[in-house]
C-alpha cells in the first residue's frame, strides 16, 4: 500500500501543474526584504524557491533591497541611521556605504544562485542604464541622495532573460546629471515589473499580506480586486507601512502587471505556495477583470 504521504505529494504536485502551465515562458518579478535576507536558511529557502521558479519555465527576476544592512554598516562606520517619514536621509557619504552595501548582498545572491546550478548576473540600477530618477523628497522636505523613479529602460533585463540568465537587482539609480541615488526596493521592483509587463509581481517582506482586521490574522485575505484594496486604505481598514506598499500593488497592477503577491518572506518557501496553491499562503491584488483561482466556499 502506497504511503498518504507519497500520496499527499503527488497531490500537491497536480495542484501546481495548472500554474506551471499557465506561467511557463512569463516574467515574474520578486522583491526580497525584510527579515529573509539576514536568516541564512531562509534566505537559502527564497533562493531556492526562485531557482525552481526558473527551472519549472518562469523567467524570473530578483529586485532586492539591503536596508538593514546598510543600518548595520552605517553604523559600523561611526555614522548615525536618520529616517524622516520612514525614508533614510542620504548624504554622499551613506549614499557610498549603500551602494558597498548592496553591492555586497548582490554578488552573495548571485554566488548562491548559481551554486543551485542556474547562471545569474547581478546589476544596479545604473547598469545599462536602467533606473533613472530624480531626487525625492519627503513632505517638502529634501532627504540627501534619495531617488524617485522617472524612468526604466529594461533592455539589460530582457537581454539577460534571452540568454537565459536569472537577473538579481539592486536599487540604485542615476539622474539627468549621473550623480548616483538610493532607490526604495518596492519602488524599484514595482517599476521594474510595469516596464518587463511582468506577470506577476511578489513582495516578500515581514508581513503576512492584508487582513481586513489588523489585530485578527484569521481575516487574512487570499484575493482581492484593485477596487476593493482602494477601499481598505479609504476606509482605515490598513494602516503604517502596508499603506504604501498596497498602493505599489495597485500603480502596478494599473500599469499592466496582471497579479501582484504581499507575502511572508520568513515563512520557509511562502513563494511557491503562494504561486502553486489554490489558495495560497498571503494576499494577491488582480485586476478588475482578472480571475480568481480560490473562493472562499471552495
Amino acid at each position: 500500500m502506497v504511503k498518504q504521504k507519497y500520496l499527499d505529494k503527488a497531490e500537491v504536485l497536480i495542484e501546481a501543474l495548472p500554474y506551471i502551465q499557465r506561467f511557463n515562458r512569463k516574467i515574474v518579478v520578486v522583491k526580497y526584504g525584510g527579515s529573509a535576507m539576514l536568516d541564512e536558511q531562509l534566505k537559502e529557502n527564497v533562493v531556492k524557491d526562485v531557482v525552481l521558479l526558473k527551472l519549472v519555465g518562469f523567467k524570473p527576476i530578483i529586485v532586492h533591497g539591503g536596508g538593514k544592512e546598510i543600518s548595520r554598516w552605517v553604523n559600523k562606520v561611526g555614522m548615525e541611521p536618520r529616517f524622516v517619514n520612514g525614508l533614510r536621509v542620504t548624504d554622499k557619504d551613506t549614499m557610498e556605504v549603500a551602494e558597498m552595501v548592496l553591492a555586497k548582498v548582490n554578488k552573495e545572491l548571485v554566488t548562491l544562485v548559481q551554486s543551485l546550478g542556474v547562471r545569474a548576473v547581478g546589476i544596479s540600477g545604473k547598469d545599462g542604464g536602467l533606473l533613472k530618477c530624480t531626487k525625492k523628497l519627503s513632505g517638502g522636505e529634501d532627504i540627501g541622495y534619495v531617488g524617485e523613479i522617472t524612468q526604466v529602460d529594461p533592455k539589460a533585463l530582457y537581454d539577460l532573460l534571452e540568454k537565459d540568465f536569472l537577473p538579481i537587482v539592486f536599487p540604485v539609480g542615476f539622474d539627468d546629471n549621473f550623480e548616483t541615488y538610493n532607490i526604495n526596493a518596492d519602488d524599484a521592483a514595482c517599476a521594474i515589473a510595469e516596464a518587463v509587463h511582468a506577470e506577476k509581481l511578489a513582495f516578500l517582506s515581514d508581513i503576512e499580506g492584508v487582513y481586513r482586521d489588523q489585530n485578527d490574522p484569521e481575516t487574512l485575505i487570499s484575493e482581492l480586486r484593485v477596487k476593493e484594496a482602494q477601499s481598505l486604505i479609504a476606509e482605515g481598514y490598513v494602516g503604517g507601512g502596508m499603506i504604501p506598499k498596497l498602493q505599489n500593488c495597485i500603480n502596478a497592477i494599473e500599469h499592466g502587471v496582471n497579479r501582484v503577491h504581499i507575502l511572508d518572506g520568513r515563512i520557509p518557501h511562502s513563494l511557491l505556495l503562494e504561486i502553486f496553491t489554490n489558495k495560497g499562503i498571503g494576499t494577491a491584488i488582480l485586476r478588475e477583470d482578472g480571475e480568481k483561482y480560490y473562493y472562499e466556499d471552495a
